[in-house]
């Protein structure tokens, strides 16, 4: 799959995943032929990927944003690695693949068996998926939260949006373990909210999300660190693609699991959050080529509050129902307003800087 160039126009840039979405379509409508054999059915399953794809595009913007932070210290080789091998895991593991496995591990059956209760009993297939909400909502929050905190426990992070907030954070990263201690504690509040097996199944998922997150962390960096004794060109490599699939399964657990809420078919859910997927893939690209991040300084910290409150949000889905539209609608606006502020601040430093080349012309005069 070819990327396209820094002078690619926007559009250029989606030229795949435009292509996926026709096919996506075409194929999801031909499902909805074959389950019903009525020209209802059909448009319900055109319809249902549609809404999937707006679904996952809206809760994975902040993702594509992460993914842009990783990619552009990572290395030529990997970062088409990732694009390509990744935008597989992405489609295939996560939205296909990884349901299957909580329905061969919760029912205690085989993958092929697995895959027949998918096609022939989507409603038990969809119940079992859903009480495993819990322990994924634990894990996937858990692990993202870390995400989110280690960016703001930094302290040699400089640039601050809202500065009264991250300057404190910035400052308290000195006190080792800091984020550790707070994800902690936050996990021993929700489980006093739960009652019994389900309190100990938090409990247990949100401390594998944790440690989880310490391995990946880890690993990342020896093997990172073993590549750049080979040869200083490898830094970001394999240990920097391990971290960006964890952390894509991560955004795609709520996905997953709430696209139950509009079909129990595995393959029609399938289809609409892959073509989500490259979406993702291509918004992360066109931010990549076009230093984005650079330019809208506050961007990426608009997308990390994001990662923090879809993982509080997690947290109280393991309590309450919170539909997937204000997922996605919080992350969406958290990120427009981050751009907002960017945007402000750039015209702020140009007018500053017009300013500033008169007075010199003035004082010249």
């Amino acid at each position: 799959m070819s990327t396209p160039s820094n002078n690619s126009s926007a559009l250029g840039y989606f030229k795949w995943a435009f292509i996926v979405t026709a096919l996506g379509l075409l194929l999801g409508a031909w499902l909805g032929w074959q389950s019903t054999g009525t020209l209802g059915g059909m448009a319900t399953a055109f319809f249902i990927c549609a809404v999937l794809a707006v679904l996952e595009i809206s809760l994975s913007f902040d993702n594509a944003i992460v993914n842009a932070n990783k990619l552009k210290d990572m290395t030529p080789v990997w970062q088409h690695r990732f694009l390509t091998w990744g935008i597989v895991i992405a489609v295939f593991g996560m939205r296909i693949v990884f349901p299957l496995l909580i329905v061969v591990i919760a029912a205690d059956i085989g993958p092929i068996d697995a895959l027949i209760l998918a096609a022939r009993e989507p409603a038990e297939y969809a119940r079992i998926m859903n009480e495993a909400h819990l322990p994924i909502a634990a894990f996937g929050g858990t692990f993202l939260m870390m995400v989110g905190l280690t960016y703001f426990f930094n302290h040699e992070k400089e640039v601050h949006w809202i500065s009264f907030i991250e300057k404190h954070m910035a400052r308290s990263a000195t006190i080792k373990g800091i984020e550790i201690a707070f994800v902690l504690a936050l996990i021993l509040v929700f489980s006093n909210f739960l009652d019994g097996e389900e309190a100990t199944t938090f409990v247990y998922s949100a401390i594998y999300g944790l440690l989880t997150f310490l391995a990946v962390e880890v690993l990342g960096g020896l093997l990172d660190a073993s590549q750049k004794t080979m040869t200083e060109a490898a830094k970001g490599g394999l240990g920097a693609f391990i971290y960006l699939e964890v952390l894509d399964a991560s955004f795609s657990f709520d996905g997953v699991i709430g696209a139950f809420a509009l079909t129990q078919n595995l393959f029609v859910i399938a289809i609409g959050l892959g073509i989500g997927a490259m979406y993702v893939r291509s918004m992360t690209i066109m931010l990549v080529d076009k230093g984005t991040l650079a330019e809208y300084r506050y961007l990426e910290h608009g997308a990390f509050y994001a990662i923090l409150i879809l993982s509080v949000i997690m947290y109280f889905q393991t309590l309450v129902h919170i539909p997937e539209v204000i997922t996605g609608l919080g992350g969406a606006g958290l990120i427009g307003i981050s751009l907002w502020s960017s945007i402000r601040y750039n015209r702020k430093e140009r007018e500053e800087e017009q300013a500033r080349a008169q007075e010199a012309i003035a004082e010249n005069i």
